[in-house]
């Protein structure tokens, strides 16, 4: 089964691969400095990880910044550590904290790795950027060892919502990243010949002063609007007041609100 067979992900709906990689290799210095929700949402699925026997070797997918694969050192120290990402620029950053034995850029949907060579792979929140889901869940599955973990956070449709629905509101163009939706999850997991353990959504809610403080986050963490389609040129004055504007009417008492709703994954390959 395919994204495109179910019906739910047209085809070019993500932005190209090089994009993105370059998008995080810029932001690699500024990443940690905002990523405070993906602090937390990995942190989630470090404690969503089941009972197992330690890995001899685990794979962080899309390790970005390298703060979980310090983490995945500090848990398992006696394995051997792998950080892979798209991004270059990210792991150079990574590289002189440690953490991982290997520092390899690649691909989640085309994985540099021998097959049944890891007992664990851990990504969080790099997965909503594959268009191919059915085939990083298949690539997972030929690098896990038979009772092998793949632990996995993404997001899902809804994410961003208020600032869509802002956007809709000023010119109805594509200004914010799309995700697939959660059945789309869910059908894939249920498909890949990986045993789900657990799929669940959750959402988290940031508040914001203003929408300039948003946006600058976005940037800072590499994933601002890289849709394709996405308007090219500088927003007008005009547009941009009009799109504060609606924002502002979503505006709790804690701040300009921005819901991403977070999906949680946890597979094991059976043999």
């Amino acid at each position: 089964m395919t994204e495109s067979s179910l019906g739910q992900r047209p085809a070019g709906a993500l932005p190209d691969k090089r994009q993105v990689a370059a998008s995080f290799s810029r932001a690699a210095a500024s990443y940690d400095s905002v990523a405070a929700l993906q602090r937390r949402v990995g942190g989630n699925l470090l404690t969503a990880l089941p009972d197992m026997s330690p890995p001899t070797r685990w794979l962080d997918l899309g390790s970005g910044t390298g703060y979980f694969s310090r983490a995945l050192a500090a848990r398992f120290p006696q394995a051997e550590g792998v950080a892979l990402d798209i991004a270059e620029g990210m792991l150079r950053h990574a590289r002189p904290a440690g953490g991982a034995r290997q520092f390899v850029v690649g691909d989640a949907e085309h994985l540099p790795l021998r097959e049944g060579s890891v007992g664990l792979v851990f990504s969080s929140l790099a997965l909503q950027w594959c268009e191919d889901f059915a085939g990083v869940l298949s690539e997972a599955r030929r690098v896990l060892q038979p009772g092998g973990t793949f632990a996995f956070s993404s997001l899902c449709s809804g994410t961003l919502q208020e600032l869509r629905d802002s956007w809709q509101a000023v010119d109805g163009l594509a200004h914010v990243n799309r995700f697939r939706p959660l059945a789309t999850y869910q059908a894939l997991c249920n498909e890949s010949r990986l045993r789900p353990l657990a799929l669940e959504v959750r959402p988290e809610v940031l508040h914001f002063a203003d929408l300039r403080q948003l946006t600058h986050e976005l940037k800072a963490l590499g994933a601002h609007n890289l849709n394709p389609g996405r308007p090219g040129g500088l927003t007008g004055r005009a547009r941009l007041r009009a799109l504060v504007a609606a924002y502002e009417q979503l505006r709790q008492t804690a701040g300009l609100p921005a819901t991403y709703q977070v999906v949680y994954g946890v597979l094991r390959k059976e043999s």
